[in-house]
């Protein structure tokens, strides 16, 4: 078997790794010295040149104006977008897209989806439900009549919502099933109440009340909403594991050069340890998630379904990158709390993503429920 990516998920890696090159985590004020969000809106510069590097729509098929390769490839960027924590909503509108390209009608597919390689149109998604720790979907009701769906319920920690031009938000219908609107963010009956994350990052509590959408902005397609929801946590996981990876560097790097008793922290058998087992949980944590987007690329069908593989990587990217943050803390001292000083700022960012669209324990749960409907023998 060859596990290698091809040339143009390299090719993508190699682009990616470009724009970001010049991006820097201490471009906005501290979280841990902002009351408020560290920035009103998303890093615009990097977004446009996203768009120039044809990396907006890397998923998207070349007749709307993107590079036709496969989740594999998101995650390979996505990676390298959180090494440096960036502040874009390339996750949520990259998998957005991609849903609308395969679910929704051709036409609004070919009305949006060229604006978002370009870089004009932001979408994001309204996945966290509202608590966190519930469906998604169960917390907007979706009833259908002769002029189109109306839409009530409230949705919590939305990223981005605030600049986002289109909020792809789930709902559930009278009639069991599961619906994804495309909601614009300036509609009637659509209230926006600002939320932070621990990033420092400002989110979104949306209270729908009767919002009205006609036929065309709802995508009534079975199994739209649970492609979604398993594109975006493949993502975060990727996003964790770049993170990781950049946490783990930088602990490499001061424990290298820190000395103590005349040696340096790293030769010290405790400090390899702890390391040593970091690094064990990136491994784990990049084999889980390689796996789950394969399953995705795919649809390969496996013992369990591929949200079976998802769930594994979720709980591996949300212990993983808590214990590397944790370590690197701690094996810093306290440099690792300087505000002057970009560790805090991983820190911050791998707690929002360990929590993102569940916890381990979430997740855990998931995966029995999937085991015990699909028994293996």
């Amino acid at each position: 078997m060859d596990f290698t990516f091809t040339e143009e998920q390299q090719a993508a890696v190699e682009a990616a790794k470009a724009v970001f090159s010049g991006v820097t985590p201490d471009a906005v004020p501290s979280p841990a010295l902002t009351p408020g969000a560290v920035a009103e809106d998303l890093d615009r510069p990097l977004w446009a040149r996203l768009a120039a590097a044809d990396l907006l729509g890397i998923t998207l098929a070349p007749e709307h104006g993107g590079a036709g390769l496969d989740p594999v490839a998101l995650c390979l960027v996505l990676r390298e977008s959180a090494r440096v924590l960036a502040r874009v909503p390339l996750l949520e509108t990259s998998a957005v897209a991609l849903t609308i390209e395969r679910y929704a009608r051709p036409r609004t597919a070919a009305a949006l989806l060229p604006r978002v390689t370009r870089g004009e149109l932001v979408l994001t998604a309204a996945a966290q439900g509202r608590t966190g720790h519930e469906p998604a979907a169960h917390a907007v009701t979706a009833h259908r009549d002769e002029t189109g769906w109306t839409l009530d319920g409230l949705q919590t920690a939305v990223p981005w919502a605030h600049r986002a031009d289109i909020i792809a938000v789930p709902a559930h219908t009278t009639e069991g099933g599961t619906v994804l609107a495309l909601l614009p963010r300036t509609h009637d009956g659509l209230g926006l109440t600002d939320q932070y994350s621990t990033h420092g990052e400002l989110l979104a509590e949306l209270r729908l009340d009767a919002v009205h959408l006609d036929g065309t902005d709802v995508i009534d397609t079975d199994g739209a909403w649970e492609r979604l929801r398993d594109t975006l946590t493949t993502g975060t996981c990727a996003l964790a594991l770049g993170l990781g990876e950049a946490v783990l560097a930088m602990t490499s790097q001061y424990t290298g050069k820190r000395e103590q008793f005349g040696h340096p922290l790293a030769t010290f058998q405790a400090v390899a340890v702890q390391a040593a087992d970091r690094y064990i949980d990136l491994r784990a944590m990049e084999a889980t998630l390689w796996q789950a987007a394969w399953r995705l690329s795919s649809d390969t069908d496996g013992p369990l379904p591929a949200a079976g593989d998802i769930a594994v990587a979720k709980i591996w990217a949300s212990e993983g990158v808590r214990r590397v943050v944790q370590t690197a803390q701690h094996l810093h001292g306290g440099f690792g709390a300087d505000t002057d000083y970009p560790l805090h700022r991983y820190h911050a960012w791998a707690k929002h993503l360990e929590l993102s669209l569940g916890p381990a324990a979430a997740h855990e749960e998931a995966l029995g429920d999937l085991l015990a409907a699909h028994p293996l023998d």
